[in-house]
């Protein structure tokens, strides 16, 4: 069969390539077209549009790159329409795929979902979108099985595919191998996430380094965002000099004590390799984060650990609440408090039954090509 895949961002591909991987164990025939990466691309699919010339964040970069957007808009569509794929298959990134499921129920292609745009945080609307164009929605969230069912769309939960991703990771190598290639002393690890966008990195991570230098028996160690040399971060470091490196996260995490991250994906994968953590994030300017919290956020929290639980497992620290004073103090209470770390690792091991069984992205081809067998 035929496939057309679309995904906009770093970990789309990621994921994206893995289910690229189990439908081709299942499907043997399957021919992959569509926009993507690097991942998506060793996978076995013909990658016509690289992520990294589609992504335009932010209101004024999208604005200047309008044209760009509408001719990747129209460069899909006609490319599309000749491929006649089985099925189109959206990767998250909903400011363009839901355009695109929107063309392609127009034009008579089935349209598979996998990883939901997160219409349960904001922009909810959407959701009428979703049940409009897509004919089967693939999550990897549990909690989103819930939400779709008041609109009535029932939705395939899989799994998450992190778990996969990080079980390749666990036999990273033991902790005096790990410093020694990474030229670390052997001070246990203090973790710093700040993030992958310049925007939040520049505004986090001066006050996440004041934090961890309050706790001079841990070393800290950053992990750095693709793309971004140690010169961007140098700056930030003042006179001390922080290691930074790069493609290792789940390493790095691994042989930490604990960490302080950045609002985001990473706050899941920190949890799921068993790692204390605070999380911290500051939108600037403040009314945008005010307006943005009062007109279209719809969760209490931001974590997805929090989410997921429906509790305050780890302490978010957002806007006026992130203060170097009030990181070190949780810090603290991880750091030097039995208690408060054992109950945060109890609340992790809840969090991982609800996540359920590694596997996401097999059972995710599984159905789709079951799916795509009944017309």
């Amino acid at each position: 069969m035929r496939y057309y895949v679309l995904a906009g961002e770093a970990s789309g591909d990621l994921h994206a390539s893995n289910l690229i991987k189990e439908i081709i164990l299942i499907d043997p025939e399957a021919e992959f077209r569509g926009f993507g990466g690097d991942l998506m691309e060793n996978a076995g699919m013909t990658v016509l549009k690289h992520y990294r010339d589609l992504a335009f964040m932010g209101i004024v970069p999208v604005i200047m790159n309008i044209r760009t957007i509408q001719k990747n808009f129209r460069f899909c569509e006609q490319d599309m329409l000749a491929f006649n794929p089985d099925v189109l298959i959206l990767v998250d990134y909903p400011g363009f795929n839901l355009r695109m499921a929107k063309f392609a129920k127009a034009h008579g292609i089935r349209t598979f979902y996998y990883i939901s745009p997160k219409v349960w945080a904001w922009k909810e609307k959407r959701v009428h979108r979703i049940i409009a164009y897509v004919d089967e929605m693939f999550t990897i969230l549990p909690f989103e099985t819930e939400f779709f069912a008041k609109y009535n769309y029932p939705v395939n939960y899989v799994g998450n595919p992190l778990l996969d991703a990080i079980l390749e990771k666990k036999t990273a190598p033991d902790f005096p191998r790990f410093i020694a290639e990474n030229k670390l002393t052997d001070k246990p690890i203090l973790a710093v996430l700040p993030g992958s966008r310049k925007g939040e990195i520049s505004v986090l991570l001066p006050t996440m380094l004041e934090a961890a230098a309050q706790f001079p028996e841990y070393q800290c160690v950053i992990a750095g965002a693709p793309n971004m040399g140690i010169e961007f971060y140098q700056p930030f470091m003042k006179e001390s000099s922080v290691p930074v490196i790069w493609g290792k996260t789940y390493e790095i995490l691994i042989h930490s004590r604990a960490a302080i991250v950045s609002s985001g994906t990473a706050t899941l994968e920190t949890a799921i390799l068993n790692v204390p953590q605070v999380v911290v994030y500051r939108l600037t300017p403040s009314w945008l984060f005010n307006f943005l919290k009062y007109f279209f956020l719809r969760t209490k929290f931001v974590s997805l650990v929090n989410i997921i639980l429906g509790r305050e497992a780890v302490t978010e620290l957002i806007q006026w609440n992130f203060t170097l004073k009030k990181v070190v103090s949780e810090l603290n209470k991880i750091l030097h408090d039995p208690k408060n770390e054992k109950r945060m690792l109890d609340d992790y091991r809840d969090m991982m039954i609800k996540l359920g069984d590694p596997g996401a992205s097999q059972r995710a081809a599984k159905l789709m090509v079951e799916k795509l067998k009944v017309l």
